[in-house]
């Protein structure tokens, strides 16, 4: 298998890709469904979300993630079946309610997802809203829920701040830019807001945003370069929408890191390059268009440019740091443990005769050991998975040479819980996961691979060459849960040539595959 020429395909598509690789999500596709239905790919979306449903009558998931993307689908489907009364969609919409009145009759806890506090009491809201008008008007399928039932609000959320964010708009306030990501929850309000700036990547990097600030805008035949943006961004998968868009820029920097960093010998188109050159401003780099810049892509970026032998100034990170460690925005509600190892690792990248990086890149590691848990993981807010997080923090300590003790509780933690078939995942195994364990176990310093390492990582090798090409289920967090196709597949090839720069670990995955051929001759 030549790593390094799957290395270079994937290249050569992410230098033509001006939006980047990123699953359909749930919970936009709803509300693009919902706000939109004249644009094209209406039908898609539609189909999207009755054929996605559970059958326990949810959406998304597992377990508490399936709240946000079940609240969006039911109601997108619920102002669908006023419009056309279609009997198929008026099952699912009762059995959305069903799933949602069982979810929220007890204790919810909600994930550390974009925006979910304003946008969870939102949809409940509009929920009740068509709860209410059944009264009157009755809806084909929905018969029994003519019986005066109300969503609760769960705990967590701020309705309140909702209604005041709401009454600050309609007084003339100008919201912070990186509310503008969520837009859509100020319902009406949304449509045509003069403090928001709408161009050829629509709005906030998100299709429901752009949908609700273009209202009935958003059709079929509307010339304006934000609903061009719509109809892109529903192509590429008929119908339903990425999470956000376009990511090109995150897409870029975390994969070239990913190649740069365990020396697959690929030559980068120069294209990307001068495209994360060029996406510096002042506070650093955006994830893409539409949102505004942050740490995180601001240090990865910084760390391929490194890698790549271009360093950029590190002038625009330093605006990031608070006391002992490194915010992803400003006035930042949660931190994250990712985010700072990936700091962590830029700071790495670059001479360390400064006293001010010195200074900084211990107290990060001090910090991110705090952040440790007990097991020897990591969890973090922008993933679902701990092997994400364990795997980022892993590989920063380790590129400074510091903190062995925290590198192997991971590596035991990691050791533990390998699965039965050679894969690891938090709930099911999965490519993704496996990969980041893989490098876990293999790109810890200080730690010599022993015989139980040697296996567990030729075993999770194993898994990951049967698997393929199989896609990834959504682990990454935004609004909710979603994959980028290209860094998942990134870290797979980064994983299996990690392996095969380990001799032993080759060959007792050669071993294994010869073993198979001649059970299966």
């Amino acid at each position: 298998m030549n790593l390094a020429n799957q290395a270079q395909r994937l290249l050569a598509g992410m230098a033509t890709d001006s939006f980047g690789d990123f699953s359909a999500s749930l919970y936009e596709t709803g509300r693009v469904a919902a706000l939109a239905p004249l644009l094209q790919g209406h039908e898609g979306r539609i189909r999207f979300l009755l054929h996605e449903q559970g059958s326990d009558g949810s959406w998304g998931g597992p377990g508490e993630y399936a709240l946000l993307p079940t609240l969006s689908a039911t109601e997108a489907l619920f102002t669908e079946l006023s419009r056309t009364a279609d009997t198929r969609v008026g099952t699912a919409v009762h059995r959305g309610l069903e799933a949602l009145f069982a979810k929220l009759g007890g204790e919810v806890s909600l994930p550390d997802t974009v925006a979910i506090e304003l946008l969870v009491p939102w949809l409940v809201s509009a929920l009740n809203t068509h709860l209410a008008a059944l009264e009157t008007k009755p809806l084909p399928g929905l018969e029994i829920w003519r019986d005066g039932k109300r969503l609760p609000c769960p705990g967590g959320t701020y309705p309140e701040l909702l209604v005041h964010l709401r009454e600050a708009v309609e007084h003339g306030a100008v919201l912070p830019e990186k509310l503008w990501h969520s837009l859509e929850m100020l319902g009406p309000l949304a449509q045509g807001a003069s403090f928001v700036r709408a161009g050829r990547f629509g709005v906030g990097c998100s299709p429901a945003a752009t949908a609700a600030w273009f209202g009935t805008g958003a059709r079929r035949g509307n010339p304006h370069p934000g609903v061009r943006y719509l109809e892109q961004v529903q192509a590429r998968h008929g119908g339903p929408v990425p999470v956000a868009a376009p990511l090109d820029v995150f897409e870029r920097a975390w994969v070239l890191t990913t190649f740069t960093d365990v020396g697959l010998p690929v030559a980068v188109p120069f294209e990307l390059v001068e495209g994360l050159r060029s996406a510096f401003g002042e506070s650093g780099v955006a994830g893409g268009a539409g949102l505004p810049p942050d740490a995180d892509d601001t240090s990865t970026a910084l760390h391929a440019l490194a890698n790549l032998g271009m360093p950029y100034p590190l002038d625009s990170l330093w605006e990031y740091q608070v006391d002992e460690h490194f915010s992803t925005f400003p006035e930042e509600r949660t931190p994250s443990v990712t985010t700072n190892a990936h700091v962590l690792q830029a700071l790495a990248a670059y001479p360390r005769g400064d006293r001010r990086t010195a200074d900084t890149m211990l107290g990060l590691t001090e910090w991110l050991c705090g952040q440790q848990h007990a097991d020897g993981s990591w969890t973090d807010k922008w993933h679902a998975s701990p092997y994400y997080a364990t795997a980022t923090c892993v590989v920063a300590l380790a590129g400074c040479g510091e903190s062995t003790a925290a590198e192997r509780k991971a590596v035991r933690w990691v050791l533990e819980t390998q699965h039965a078939n050679g894969a690891w995942g938090f709930w099911d195994g999965t490519t993704e996961e496996t990969a980041f364990a893989v490098q876990i176990l293999l790109r810890a310093k200080g730690i010599r691979p022993d015989a139980a390492i040697e296996q567990a990582a030729a075993r999770g090798c194993s898994y990951l060459l049967e698997a393929g090409d199989a896609p990834s289920p959504p682990l990454w967090h935004d609004k909710d849960l979603y994959t980028p196709g290209r860094i998942v597949r990134a870290e797979t090839i980064a994983a299996l040539h990690v392996a095969g720069t380990n001799p032993r670990v080759a060959a007792r995955l050669a071993r294994s595959h010869a073993e198979r051929a001649g059970r299966t001759a």
